[in-house]
Protein backbone atom coordinates (compact mmCIF):
# COMPACT_ATOMS: atom_id res chain seq x y z
CA UNK A 1 0.00 0.00 0.00
CA UNK A 2 1.39 3.39 -1.02
CA UNK A 3 1.96 5.87 1.77
CA UNK A 4 -0.24 8.94 1.43
CA UNK A 5 1.82 12.06 0.80
CA UNK A 6 1.82 14.84 3.35
CA UNK A 7 0.12 18.08 2.13
CA UNK A 8 3.45 19.93 2.43
CA UNK A 9 5.23 17.28 0.35
CA UNK A 10 2.59 17.73 -2.36
CA UNK A 11 3.19 21.49 -2.40
CA UNK A 12 6.98 21.14 -2.41
CA UNK A 13 6.78 18.74 -5.36
CA UNK A 14 5.31 21.58 -7.45
CA UNK A 15 8.48 23.66 -7.08
CA UNK A 16 8.42 27.42 -6.73
CA UNK A 17 6.03 29.20 -9.07
CA UNK A 18 3.77 32.24 -9.27
CA UNK A 19 1.68 31.15 -6.29
CA UNK A 20 4.30 29.30 -4.26
CA UNK A 21 7.54 30.48 -2.65
CA UNK A 22 10.00 28.64 -0.41
CA UNK A 23 11.91 30.38 2.36
CA UNK A 24 14.69 28.78 4.38
CA UNK A 25 14.08 31.40 7.08
CA UNK A 26 12.67 34.90 7.53
CA UNK A 27 15.16 37.45 8.84
CA UNK A 28 14.10 40.61 7.01
CA UNK A 29 10.56 41.94 7.51
CA UNK A 30 10.80 44.44 4.66
CA UNK A 31 12.00 41.84 2.17
CA UNK A 32 9.22 39.41 3.05
CA UNK A 33 6.73 42.32 2.85
CA UNK A 34 7.56 42.56 -0.87
CA UNK A 35 6.50 38.94 -1.33
CA UNK A 36 3.26 39.57 0.57
CA UNK A 37 2.62 42.61 -1.64
CA UNK A 38 3.31 40.61 -4.80
CA UNK A 39 0.95 37.80 -3.83
CA UNK A 40 -1.84 40.20 -2.82
CA UNK A 41 -1.47 42.23 -6.04
CA UNK A 42 -1.49 39.17 -8.30
CA UNK A 43 -3.27 35.83 -7.79
CA UNK A 44 -2.51 35.18 -4.14
CA UNK A 45 -0.09 32.49 -3.04
CA UNK A 46 1.64 30.48 -0.35
CA UNK A 47 4.91 30.84 1.48
CA UNK A 48 6.49 27.69 2.91
CA UNK A 49 8.97 28.72 5.59
CA UNK A 50 11.54 26.18 6.65
CA UNK A 51 12.05 24.93 3.10
CA UNK A 52 15.12 25.62 0.93
CA UNK A 53 14.89 26.66 -2.73
CA UNK A 54 15.68 23.07 -3.75
CA UNK A 55 12.72 21.76 -1.76
CA UNK A 56 14.78 20.37 1.13
CA UNK A 57 12.94 20.72 4.45
CA UNK A 58 15.07 22.30 7.14
CA UNK A 59 12.27 23.27 9.49
CA UNK A 60 11.81 26.28 11.74
CA UNK A 61 12.49 26.81 15.41
CA UNK A 62 9.79 28.29 17.63
CA UNK A 63 7.38 31.04 16.61
CA UNK A 64 9.89 33.68 15.48
CA UNK A 65 9.05 33.24 11.78
CA UNK A 66 5.34 33.79 12.41
CA UNK A 67 6.03 37.02 14.29
CA UNK A 68 8.28 38.22 11.46
CA UNK A 69 5.48 37.59 8.93
CA UNK A 70 3.01 39.38 11.21
CA UNK A 71 5.34 42.37 11.52
CA UNK A 72 5.89 42.45 7.75
CA UNK A 73 2.15 42.44 7.06
CA UNK A 74 1.14 44.92 9.75
CA UNK A 75 4.06 47.35 9.71
CA UNK A 76 5.54 47.18 6.23
CA UNK A 77 2.64 46.79 3.81
CA UNK A 78 0.04 49.42 3.03
CA UNK A 79 -2.79 48.69 3.11
CA UNK A 80 -2.01 45.80 5.45
CA UNK A 81 -1.92 42.44 3.69
CA UNK A 82 -4.14 39.84 5.35
CA UNK A 83 -2.77 36.33 5.73
CA UNK A 84 -3.46 33.03 7.42
CA UNK A 85 -0.83 30.66 8.78
CA UNK A 86 -0.59 27.02 9.73
CA UNK A 87 2.27 25.08 11.24
CA UNK A 88 2.85 21.58 9.88
CA UNK A 89 5.00 18.85 11.46
CA UNK A 90 6.77 16.50 9.06
CA UNK A 91 9.45 13.96 9.92
CA UNK A 92 10.29 15.73 13.14
CA UNK A 93 10.55 19.17 11.51
CA UNK A 94 8.11 22.09 11.42
CA UNK A 95 7.13 24.05 8.31
CA UNK A 96 5.12 27.26 8.50
CA UNK A 97 2.61 27.64 5.65
CA UNK A 98 1.48 31.24 5.07
CA UNK A 99 -1.42 31.88 2.70
CA UNK A 100 -2.17 35.26 1.11
CA UNK A 101 -5.40 35.67 -0.86
CA UNK A 102 -5.67 37.97 -3.90
CA UNK A 103 -6.27 41.42 -2.45
CA UNK A 104 -9.39 43.54 -2.93
CA UNK A 105 -7.68 46.91 -2.25
CA UNK A 106 -4.87 46.97 -4.81
CA UNK A 107 -2.24 48.23 -4.96
CA UNK A 108 -0.57 46.80 -1.85
CA UNK A 109 2.75 48.58 -1.29
CA UNK A 110 5.95 47.44 0.40
CA UNK A 111 9.32 49.14 0.88
CA UNK A 112 12.05 48.68 -1.71
CA UNK A 113 15.76 48.61 -0.79
CA UNK A 114 15.69 52.39 -0.39
CA UNK A 115 12.56 52.33 1.80
CA UNK A 116 10.36 53.76 -0.94
CA UNK A 117 6.95 52.12 -0.92
CA UNK A 118 6.26 50.41 -4.24
CA UNK A 119 3.72 47.92 -5.63
CA UNK A 120 4.99 44.46 -6.52
CA UNK A 121 3.49 41.68 -8.60
CA UNK A 122 4.34 38.01 -8.85
CA UNK A 123 5.82 36.82 -12.15
CA UNK A 124 6.71 33.12 -12.25
CA UNK A 125 8.77 32.69 -9.05
CA UNK A 126 9.90 36.32 -8.78
CA UNK A 127 8.60 39.57 -7.32
CA UNK A 128 8.67 42.43 -9.83
CA UNK A 129 7.60 46.07 -9.70
CA UNK A 130 4.16 46.81 -11.12
CA UNK A 131 4.35 49.12 -14.13
CA UNK A 132 2.48 52.39 -14.67
CA UNK A 133 -0.31 50.83 -16.76
CA UNK A 134 -1.18 48.35 -14.04
CA UNK A 135 -1.03 51.00 -11.31
CA UNK A 136 -3.39 53.20 -13.32
CA UNK A 137 -5.80 50.33 -13.90
CA UNK A 138 -5.99 49.58 -10.15
CA UNK A 139 -6.76 53.23 -9.42
CA UNK A 140 -9.54 53.19 -12.00
CA UNK A 141 -10.97 49.92 -10.67
CA UNK A 142 -11.17 51.51 -7.23
CA UNK A 143 -13.04 54.56 -8.55
CA UNK A 144 -16.68 54.39 -7.33
CA UNK A 145 -17.77 56.26 -10.47
CA UNK A 146 -16.33 53.52 -12.68
CA UNK A 147 -14.40 53.95 -15.91
CA UNK A 148 -15.85 55.53 -19.03
CA UNK A 149 -14.17 54.27 -22.19
CA UNK A 150 -14.77 56.02 -25.48
CA UNK A 151 -14.56 53.80 -28.56
CA UNK A 152 -11.97 56.02 -30.22
CA UNK A 153 -9.97 55.31 -33.36
CA UNK A 154 -6.93 54.09 -31.35
CA UNK A 155 -9.18 51.63 -29.49
CA UNK A 156 -10.63 50.41 -32.79
CA UNK A 157 -7.10 49.94 -34.17
CA UNK A 158 -6.09 48.06 -31.03
CA UNK A 159 -9.06 45.68 -31.19
CA UNK A 160 -8.54 45.20 -34.90
CA UNK A 161 -4.92 44.23 -34.28
CA UNK A 162 -5.88 41.84 -31.48
CA UNK A 163 -8.42 40.17 -33.79
CA UNK A 164 -5.47 38.74 -35.73
CA UNK A 165 -2.66 38.76 -33.15
CA UNK A 166 -2.56 37.12 -29.71
CA UNK A 167 -1.13 40.14 -27.88
CA UNK A 168 0.44 43.58 -28.22
CA UNK A 169 3.23 45.53 -26.51
CA UNK A 170 2.89 49.16 -25.45
CA UNK A 171 5.39 50.43 -28.02
CA UNK A 172 3.69 48.51 -30.80
CA UNK A 173 0.34 50.05 -29.82
CA UNK A 174 1.86 53.55 -29.91
CA UNK A 175 3.18 52.99 -33.43
CA UNK A 176 0.01 51.28 -34.62
CA UNK A 177 -2.32 54.05 -33.43
CA UNK A 178 0.12 56.96 -33.86
CA UNK A 179 -0.39 58.08 -30.26
CA UNK A 180 1.80 59.19 -27.40
CA UNK A 181 3.15 56.81 -24.80
CA UNK A 182 0.99 58.42 -22.07
CA UNK A 183 -2.16 58.17 -24.22
CA UNK A 184 -1.49 54.49 -24.91
CA UNK A 185 -0.96 53.84 -21.19
CA UNK A 186 -4.27 55.53 -20.38
CA UNK A 187 -6.19 53.48 -22.96
CA UNK A 188 -4.63 50.18 -21.92
CA UNK A 189 -5.28 50.87 -18.23
CA UNK A 190 -8.93 51.70 -19.04
CA UNK A 191 -9.32 48.40 -20.87
CA UNK A 192 -7.73 46.42 -18.02
CA UNK A 193 -9.95 48.23 -15.50
CA UNK A 194 -13.15 47.26 -17.35
CA UNK A 195 -11.98 43.69 -17.92
CA UNK A 196 -11.42 43.84 -21.67
CA UNK A 197 -7.66 43.25 -21.51
CA UNK A 198 -5.27 41.28 -19.35
CA UNK A 199 -1.56 41.81 -18.93
CA UNK A 200 1.04 39.07 -19.35
CA UNK A 201 4.69 39.42 -18.36
CA UNK A 202 7.45 37.22 -19.76
CA UNK A 203 11.11 37.47 -20.73
CA UNK A 204 10.16 39.88 -23.53
CA UNK A 205 8.40 42.33 -21.21
CA UNK A 206 4.74 43.19 -20.65
CA UNK A 207 2.16 42.48 -23.33
CA UNK A 208 -1.60 42.79 -23.40
CA UNK A 209 -4.16 40.20 -24.45
CA UNK A 210 -7.84 40.62 -25.20
CA UNK A 211 -10.34 38.93 -22.88
CA UNK A 212 -13.18 37.48 -24.91
CA UNK A 213 -16.52 37.14 -23.13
Amino acid sequence: MLKKKHPIEILIAQGEHQQLDFKFEVNDCKKIARTLSAFANTDGGRLLIGVKDNGHITGIQGDEEYYMIEAAANRHTTPCVSFSARRWDLNGKSVLEVYVAPGADKPYLAPDKDDRYRAYIRVADENKLADEVLLMSWTKQGNPAGTLLRLSRPVEKLFGYLDTHPSIHLRRFCRLAHIRHSTAQNILSDLIAIGSLRYVIDEHGTRYERILS
